[in-house]
């Protein structure tokens, strides 16, 4: 193996234990990985808020086991990848052995060690955006059409990992028109790569077009729940934390793109991150959609930043570079790159709460970060449900109806004696109801709140009803979440349960 093999493979595997060691088992799963893992007992072309490669992951990793160390694998692998990606594109660059140090360097000490910290599609996402430029990289580089087939390939599994990808293309394509290479929309071989694109993606539509554009109704609750709450200031200034450690590097590669001849036929590449920041800030989106256009820039700067210091006494600032990734992440460990336990978070919780980590989806601040509450409290509801579950008769059947999709995924994760049986009018679950048998028992799992809990547990359905437990935990986010329990129904509730099933899609 040659030397640069085997600074590349120490970085790959300093990336998995990186990611292993943070792991913090204080925590639970997160509440978006309960979803995600479910999908794959629901195999589709398409779900409500997602594209469908996640589900297919899901699939491999249920044949695994379901375990924590799959469920971490596939996030830290597309993490590596990315790294790899940024490793190529700066050989493609022609830079030596500093610039891939500093380029790996820079991707490794980052906000990805957060985002590969989840099994969410945001790691995927990272790495296709990455490899999308690379690909661009070196098509215009090579000329040779393969490339853009490839490229082909690479838009469709981004695609199929999260519609966001398209906010690349949107971004890309103007800068491309306005550009001396806009000449490769004109080719044939660009024609074929973009039917092949849509051939890969045509099953996705399909499913669209016959549930009725349900991306277009997630994308509006999106908007009209979340994205309203979003500052576009703050979207702004969390750009720098992102990648707070390479930042100086990434402003070295636009730099380098306006004006270093060598990259010169990559020049597009400013606008295209113009045009893409301007569009998510115009829309208010989550800071986090933005991180695959970085990564890219990382290789250009590295490239010329190695340029400027190879001669003389600058080569001692070298080793600057490749410190400060490393010095800012030992720095800001504790706040941006791991999960902290809840009692840390809280005890400096004015540290977290000045950089806007407080601050939940609503607007507002808590306890602790959202993504961190989220992590709390399933596995206590799991249980009460599991416990309540395993009193009923064999022979008689239960539903488990929970508040959001949660409570059913998590139920449906680590409860033993429940085989995917919890559903939710929200999110993909109110697809996934079992109607075809009478139920004599209801398990009904509410979010927290205190004016219900008398009138819930007097329903005239059932012959008895009694409150089973509830989430004790304060910092969780379902905190008081409530589990009711309905025995020896008197009425087949399956007509209700329909009728409220078609009431919830025709309001989408």
């Amino acid at each position: 193996m040659t030397k640069k093999g085997i600074i590349l493979t120490c970085f790959i595997v300093a990336k998995f234990l990186l990611q292993y060691l943070f792991y913090n088992p204080a925590y639970d799963l997160q509440r978006d990985e309960y979803l995600y893992l479910d999908q794959a007992n629901h195999l589709a072309w398409g779900y409500l808020s997602v594209p469908p490669v996640t589900s297919w992951i899901s699939r491999v990793i249920a044949y695994f086991g379901n375990t924590i160390f799959w469920i971490r694998f596939f996030p830290a692998l597309f993490g590596a990848l990315t790294l790899i990606i940024v490793w190529k594109a700066i050989e493609e660059l022609q830079g030596r052995l500093f610039s891939l140090i500093l380029g790996a360097s820079c991707i490794l000490f980052s906000c990805l060690l957060r985002v590969n910290a989840l099994y969410q599609q945001n790691s995927l996402d990272v790495l296709a955006w990455t490899t999308f430029y690379f690909v661009l990289i070196k098509y215009f580089n090579t000329q040779k059409a393969k490339w853009l087939i490839i490229g082909a390939i690479v838009f469709a599994i981004g695609f199929l990992n999260k519609y966001n990808f398209l906010f690349l293309l949107s971004g890309l394509v103007p800068a491309v028109l306005l550009s001396q290479q806009r000449k490769v929309f004109a080719k044939k071989e660009f024609i074929l790569s973009v039917l092949l694109a849509l051939l890969l993606i045509l099953p996705n539509l399909i499913w669209q077009v016959e549930n009725h554009f349900p991306v277009y109704y997630h994308m509006k609750e999106l908007t009209e729940r979340q994205l309203v709450n979003i500052n576009r200031f703050d979207f702004l200034k969390e750009q720098l934390f992102n990648f707070i450690g390479s930042f100086l590097v990434i402003l070295l590669g636009v730099y380098s793109l306006l004006f270093y001849a060598p990259f010169k036929k990559y020049s597009f590449f400013v606008l295209a991150m113009i045009f893409t920041l301007s569009i998510f800030v115009y829309l208010r989106a989550k800071s986090y959609y933005a991180i695959g256009l970085y990564p890219i820039y990382i290789s250009f700067g590295s490239v010329f930043t190695a340029g400027i210091l190879k001669e003389g006494r600058k080569r001692y600032l070298q080793f600057i570079f490749v410190a400060i990734p490393v010095i800012l992440f030992v720095l800001f460990f504790n706040v941006f790159f791991s999960d902290q336990s809840p009692a840390y978070i809280i005890k400096n919780n004015r540290e977290f709460k000045e950089l806007g980590l407080l601050r939940w989806e609503d607007g507002k601040d808590h306890l602790l970060p959202q993504d961190n509450a989220d992590m709390l409290g399933w596995k206590e509801l799991a249980y009460i449900v599991d416990s309540i579950y395993s009193t009923f008769p064999k022979n008689e059947q239960t539903l488990i109806l929970c508040d959001n999709y949660g409570q059913a995924g998590a139920i449906n994760y680590y409860a033993k004696n429940i085989n995917h049986t919890a559903v939710s009018f929200n999110a993909d679950y109110i697809n996934w109801f079992n109607l075809n048998m009478r139920f004599d028992n209801l398990i009904r799992i509410k979010e927290n709140d205190q004016n219900e809990n008398e009138l819930t547990t007097s329903s005239p359905f059932f012959s008895s009803a009694f409150i089973g437990g509830s989430v004790t935990n304060p910092l969780a986010r379902e905190y008081g979440t409530t589990v009711f329990v309905f025995e020896k129904a008197r009425i087949d509730i399956r007509n209700r349960i329909k009728q409220e099933i078609e009431k919830t899609k025709s309001n989408r």
